[in-house]
């Protein structure tokens, strides 16, 4: 894919990681790596949280909610140790690679020890999840997490207990100061985030924004996922969390909302003039039972809309981005509510400026040297129409679909296998450790 559509002939030239010449319509030069199907830029998941992809098949049983969900998450979390969590994440990310996902914002919170005490390097857990990267071959921006209360209700705030503790820094300043000490590399970026409204007062939000602005960093924060976090922010602050957020000065081109399921237009209307993002994360949003958020409002304010896995009932994009239409379809009972290039763009330019990294997405002189090569002769997506590439992959296309992954000009995936990690096999032997202590 160049310029938006479909072309034959493609001949990419890659020099130091990046896209030194593209020319369309041309053989193949003598000694080219030749890629067969459909190849496109690189897919940005722009929400993760690693560890709880050891909670697939572990929570269908029974009925239940997101805050029962949310009881054997915590549990997973008190579990995990730097090792354990290195390898988890290596396993993880490895899956995310084979899926067409050469970058990843990874919502971190999981970093103290389990009774809340910080290691001797109090970024260890951080630092177990940014190699876990560098070993599955991918990039990551590190969205450190803000987390310092328990909950909210009508009276206020409500103390860290529990499995919480390793989530909380004490105070922002404290939080501030350990972040300070992460450092970018040529495959990590530091950002921050705000866990939610229940979590971080407004004056810590604040705290949060002034690092941010200082680096020019990206802050992500989980916003109106479920309508009782609406109630408990109205009862308490007066206004919605989106109005929270804004009043704390969060909102600008930097911020991502996390979810936005149940935004209200004076919300929408926010976020779309601070020029802000949403990030919906369909497949986690209906495995919960949370709701259908508003997308075409959104995008019809100017939001960026862009796409994550979160919880990883399945680590798949295309199943992410036309989530995102087909749930709307069965919202506004019409369809077409989003064009395809729309949803290709959530996959691959949105999610990555989303993540601090406006130099790829696209396959263009200048930018990353991404490539997702789709089959295009698998059963899903046989038959095709000359033309019609594009719908077909986005609509009909699945993971197991990809077969070649190159990120910063290095193959990653070759013939559908990973070229480190035995994906598979690291996950089923960490999740049954995990999952058995």
């Amino acid at each position: 894919m160049v310029d938006g559509a479909a072309a034959d002939g493609v001949a990419l030239t890659i020099a130091d990681g990046r896209f030194a010449d593209v020319e369309v319509g041309v053989p193949a030069p003598a000694g080219a790596t030749v890629l067969h199907g459909l190849t496109l830029p690189g897919f940005a998941n722009a929400h993760s949280h690693a560890f709880h992809r050891a909670l697939r098949s572990h929570t269908q049983a029974g009925d239940g909610s997101f805050w029962t969900w949310r009881d054997v998450m915590y549990t997973v979390a008190s579990r995990l140790e730097p090792d354990s969590y290195h390898r988890l994440a290596r396993a993880v990310f490895a899956e995310m690679a084979m899926a067409g996902i050469t970058c990843v914002g990874e919502f971190h919170y999981l970093h103290h020890r389990p009774d809340g005490r910080p290691y001797d390097d109090a970024n260890e857990m951080g630092t177990a999840v940014i190699a876990a990267a560098a070993d599955a071959g991918i990039r990551i921006t590190l969205l450190d997490t803000l987390y310092l209360h328990g909950g909210l209700s009508p009276d206020g705030y409500a103390m860290i207990d529990g499995a919480q503790r390793r989530f909380s820094d004490g105070s922002a300043d404290t939080w501030a100061e350990r972040v300070e000490q992460l450092r970018p590399e040529p495959h990590v970026r530091i950002g921050a985030a705000i866990h939610s409204i229940r979590a971080v007062d407004p004056v810590s939000m604040e705290a949060v924004r002034a690092w941010a602005t200082a680096h020019d960093a990206p802050v992500h924060a989980h916003v109106s996922e479920q309508r009782v976090e609406n109630e408990q922010c109205i009862a308490h602050h007066g206004r919605t969390p989106t109005g929270l957020l804004a009043g704390a000065g969060v909102l600008d081109t930097r911020f991502s909302a996390v979810h936005g399921t149940h935004l209200g237009s004076g919300d929408i209307a926010r976020l779309g003039d601070a020029t802000a993002g949403v990030c919906f994360c369909p497949t986690t949003e209906r495995d919960l039972g949370d709701g259908i958020g508003p997308s075409t409002e959104l995008a019809a304010a100017g939001v960026a809309l862009t796409l994550g896995t979160d919880s990883h009932a399945v680590i798949d994009m295309f199943e992410e981005a036309r989530g995102v239409e087909l749930d709307d379809r069965l919202r506004s009972e019409h369809r077409g509510r989003h064009a395809t290039s729309a949803l290709l763009a959530m996959m691959t330019t949105n999610g990555h400026a989303s993540l601090g990294w406006d130099d790829a997405g696209t396959i263009a002189v200048g930018q990353r040297a991404d490539l997702v090569t789709v089959a295009l002769d698998s059963v899903r997506t046989a038959g095709a129409a000359a033309g019609a590439e594009l719908p077909a992959a986005v609509f009909a296309a699945t993971a197991a679909d990809v077969s070649h992954v190159v990120v910063d000009g290095m193959p990653v995936v070759v013939d559908g296998r990973h070229v480190r990690v035995d994906a598979a096999d690291e996950l089923g032997v960490t999740i049954a450790e995990i999952m058995e202590r």
